[in-house]
């Protein structure tokens, strides 16, 4: 895999000490962080674990980054953590909702041609692909049908999604969920969506497509998910600097 939990756990604490000096205003809008080597030798840790902390910051909209520069603050509020984004228990805690889940199926199979093509696997390859119900306080509001390539899928297979977060679980494994890149559009609820969240058939629901992929940009996961339209609305915010996508309860 690469990463330790120990790893993770040092590039965690150098974005999290980060974090909380910008919001303190040791490092106001417009400034430029210490630069890798500095943080390193600071923290005792890699340059690679000061990139992998830039990288979660980058993804949280807090700092621009290039590649060969020093990562300047920015200004304005940050709409929702990346974290948050990607783990639908962790928006769900932070919204003050109890969320839940149920597996319909986890299967280990050859992937499908969409599949291969969005993880960057040859065809024929093997996956993990996972059928989950989601649910905010009992009700069920989402299904996500997601593609693991098959080294993170094995991962997935043991842990308990129905009581557990899996990218929480992921992370602590010592995968760096780094960036994704989102497609939202509707669909008409398909007869299994109809079983499995209790709508109308054919009622619009929300669809959300969704690779995710580590700091070096091996995709860790294709999924698909599928929203009850009255539970969930997103939102964009744009700026010359950054775009920020929040997921928020609809009203």
């Amino acid at each position: 895999m690469g990463e330790t939990p120990a790893t993770t756990s040092l590039y965690r604490k150098v974005a999290d000490d980060l974090r909380a000096a910008i919001a303190a205003g040791t490092y106001p809008p417009g400034t430029r962080l210490p630069s890798e080597s500095d943080l390193a030798e600071r923290y005792s840790v890699s340059r690679g674990t000061v990139r992998q902390a830039f990288a979660a910051l980058r993804a949280d909209g807090v700092i621009a980054s290039r590649r060969g520069a020093r990562r300047i603050v920015l200004g304005g509020p940050q709409l929702q953590s990346f974290g948050e984004l990607l783990s639908f228990s962790r928006w769900a805690r932070a919204i003050g909702e109890r969320p839940s889940g149920r597996v319909v199926d986890m299967t280990r199979r050859a992937a499908k041609p969409s599949e291969h093509e969005q993880l960057g696997l040859p065809p024929g390859a093997i996956i993990y692909h996972l059928t989950r119900v989601r649910m905010l306080s009992g009700q069920p509001v989402m299904i996500e049908r997601t593609a693991f390539p098959e080294r993170v899928g094995a991962l997935v297979a043991g842990i308990d999604a129905d009581r557990e977060s899996i990218y929480e679980r992921l992370e602590g494994l010592g995968l760096v969920f780094a960036d994704a890149e989102h497609i939202i559009d509707s669909v008409p609820a398909s007869a299994d969506d109809v079983r499995l969240l209790g709508c109308r058939p054919r009622v619009p629901l929300l669809r959300e497509r969704r690779r995710t992929t580590d700091p070096t940009g091996v995709p860790l996961e294709w999924s698909e998910d599928r929203y009850l339209g009255s539970a969930v609305a997103f939102t964009v915010h744009n700026s010359v600097a950054v775009s920020a996508l929040s997921r928020l309860p609809a009203h």
